[in-house]
């Protein structure tokens, strides 16, 4: 086969199979032939062949075709290869360009966050966070985002080994107070830290959830409190919570 048929049969072969995953129960060779306007014997020369492969099932009784097993075996390596944060970083390079601000990326390990990404933005600002570094939970809009979309039971196991200690005068410290305000930050889909963690810094952060729907990692925008207004923070509500959205689907998760 030359190379211009091979691409042709490639890409007819890829039309057939986005055309049978649009449909749950399955196409016929007829209507997959009517919809792509080719001849029944190339739609079944080419489904024959994906079948062999495992990326087509004929169904017994109907004889409509499906997609195959294969595509979750395939599915699964890719998920399991992807790397949290060589998929986020692309999108915390538009945050960090758009805003000027401090982004951060963190993982939730024991009861803590782990900062594994920071990009600085062009604005001079001091904070306590570094690559590798831990921070709390309770007092961080990063942590407060993850720990809001955990089990309850894993929540209040958390608050009772790690306790709910002063950073600041604005830190809760009330546990019912606290549990009120993740319930808040899942309902509107960010979390925020008003001077909590440190003086000065105001935070607004979003989950990351992986592919099982589980929450995984979160993302923050941090400023000076000064330029962190009341409006800016809800300017940048929709922004930040797009890019929450879009790193999540990078990893496999649908909404």
């Amino acid at each position: 086969m030359d190379r211009e048929n091979m691409v042709k049969s490639v890409s007819r072969a890829l039309d057939i199979i986005n055309l049978v995953s649009i449909k749950k129960g399955g196409l016929g060779v007829t209507e997959i032939a009517n919809q792509m306007d080719i001849n029944k014997s190339s739609v079944y020369r080419i489904l024959s062949t994906l079948v062999q492969y495992g990326y087509i099932e004929q169904d017994k009784e109907t004889e409509w075709y499906k997609l195959g097993y294969q595509f979750l075996e395939v599915s699964s390596r890719l998920l399991e290869s992807l790397d949290l944060r060589n998929e986020a970083k692309p999108f915390l390079q538009e945050l960090e360009k758009e805003t000027n601000e401090v982004i951060h990326l963190v993982v939730y390990d024991r009861g803590e966050v782990v900062y594994i990404e920071k990009l600085d933005g062009n604005e001079a600002l001091r904070m306590h966070s570094k690559v590798g570094k831990r921070a709390p939970m309770h007092c961080t809009s990063v942590g407060k985002a993850i720990l809001a979309h955990l089990p309850i039971e894993i929540v209040q196991e958390i608050i009772e080994r790690k306790g709910l200690p002063i950073h600041t005068d604005k830190t809760i410290t009330d546990k019912n107070v606290f549990i009120d305000e993740l319930a808040e930050v899942k309902k509107k889909g960010y979390a925020l830290d008003l001077q909590e963690n440190e003086y000065g810094i105001t935070c607004i952060a979003v989950p990351i959830f992986d592919h099982l729907g589980k929450v995984e990692a979160a993302v923050s925008i941090s400023g000076p409190t000064i330029r962190m207004t009341d409006a800016r923070l809800v300017e940048l509500q929709p922004r930040v919570i797009e890019i929450g959205k879009r790193i999540s689907a990078r990893l496999g998760f649908i909404n």
